[in-house]
C-alpha cells in the first residue's frame, strides 16, 4: 500500500442482465400483502426470482449477495467456503451485487405452499419467515413408533394413518383404553399403537408409551391435536388411571403435531406415571403391565 494511502472495501454495483424494469412495479409498501397477479407479472417474477437463486447452492439469496469480477452471483454462505467463483473459477473479491439487492428489495412474491392454499403475496424479504410459520404448510405424520417421513394436509394424513400404519380411528370425545405388556422384558421399553379420535370435527392423536425420567423408568400418556397451535387452545382434555382407591388424574391442552412427538415427551407434558406405581395399579405384578387410561376431550 503506497505511503498516505487508506484501506477500503471493494463495492461494486452490476446490473443483472435480461431485466425489464417496466416489470419490476410491485414495491410492498411496509404491512401490506397483496393478493393478486397479472399473467405478465408471473412470467416476470419468475424470471428475476431465478436470478434470485444462488447458482452454486440453488438457494434463495439474501444481503448480502456477492458477485465476482466476471458477473456470477453466490450467495453469503457459499462466498463463506469459496475462494475462487463457482462458475468461472476466478478468484473472488470483496464484491456486492447491490442492483440485485435493490431488485429483490422491490419485490413480491407468492408463498411457497400456495398450492395448497395461501393465496398471499410477501415482499421478498420477509417471504422465508412467513413461510416458516405459514399455517398452509404441511404437516409431519404424527405415528411416533417409526420414523415416517410422510407430510401432507390433514385429510391426506388421516388416510396414510389408517392405510399405511393401520391406526384405530374412533369417534366421540370420550376414551377408554386399556394398555397391556406381558413380555416383562419389553414393560420398560413399551411404545403402543397411535390412537386417533374423530371430536368436534376434529382429530387428536392419544400416546402411550414407556420412556425414562432422568434414570427411572416412567410411562406416559398425552394427546396432539391435527391442527394448528392457536385451533389446539380451543380445546381441554383429562387423563386418568389407577386402582385400589388410588388416582392419578392430568388436565392439559393438546399440543399441536407441528410439535414432534419426542418434543411433547421431553417437555413431560402429559400424564406421567412411575414404573413402580403403574405396576401397582397393575394388580401389584411385576411381570405384567396392565393399565386403564380413561380420558376425554372438551371445548374451552
Amino acid at each position: 500500500m503506497a505511503p498516505g494511502s487508506s484501506a477500503f472495501k471493494e463495492v461494486v454495483e452490476s446490473h443483472p442482465k435480461q431485466m425489464n424494469h417496466k416489470t419490476l412495479k410491485m414495491k410492498a409498501e411496509s404491512g401490506t400483502v397483496k393478493t393478486s397477479m397479472s399473467l405478465a407479472e408471473k412470467h416476470s417474477i419468475h424470471g428475476v426470482h431465478e436470478l434470485l437463486q444462488c447458482p452454486t447452492c440453488a438457494d434463495s439469496m439474501y444481503p448480502p449477495i456477492h458477485q465476482c469480477p466476471n458477473g456470477h452471483t453466490l450467495c453469503a454462505n457459499c462466498k463463506r467456503v469459496h475462494k475462487c467463483c463457482p462458475t468461472c473459477r476466478f478468484e473472488l473479491g470483496n464484491i456486492r451485487c447491490l442492483a440485485l439487492e435493490k431488485v429483490a428489495e422491490s419485490m413480491e412474491l407468492p408463498c411457497r405452499y400456495q398450492s395448497l392454499g395461501c393465496q398471499d403475496l410477501f415482499p421478498y424479504y420477509d417471504k422465508a419467515k412467513h413461510e416458516k410459520h405459514c399455517p398452509f404448510r404441511p404437516y409431519t405424520c404424527p405415528y411416533a413408533s417409526s420414523e415416517c417421513c410422510v407430510t401432507g394436509d390433514i385429510p391426506f394424513l388421516m388416510a396414510h394413518l389408517k392405510e399405511d400404519h393401520s391406526v384405530d380411528m374412533h369417534d366421540g370425545c370420550t376414551f377408554n383404553h386399556r394398555y397391556v405388556k406381558s413380555n416383562p422384558h419389553e414393560i420398560e421399553n413399551a411404545t403402543w399403537m397411535l390412537t386417533v379420535f374423530n371430536c368436534f370435527g376434529r382429530q387428536f392423536c392419544l400416546h402411550f408409551e414407556a420412556f425414562l425420567l432422568g434414570t427411572a423408568p416412567a410411562y406416559m400418556a398425552f394427546v396432539r391435536f391435527m391442527g394448528e397451535d392457536s385451533d389446539a387452545r380451543k380445546f381441554n382434555y383429562t387423563l386418568e388411571v389407577g386402582a385400589f382407591g388410588r388416582k392419578l388424574m392430568w388436565q392439559g391442552i393438546p399440543r399441536s403435531i407441528r410439535d414432534s412427538h419426542r418434543k411433547v415427551r421431553d417437555s413431560q407434558d402429559g400424564l406421567i406415571i412411575p414404573r413402580n406405581l403403574a405396576l401397582y395399579f397393575s394388580a401389584g405384578s411385576s411381570q405384567e403391565l396392565k393399565l386403564r387410561v380413561t380420558g376425554r376431550i372438551w371445548k374451552v
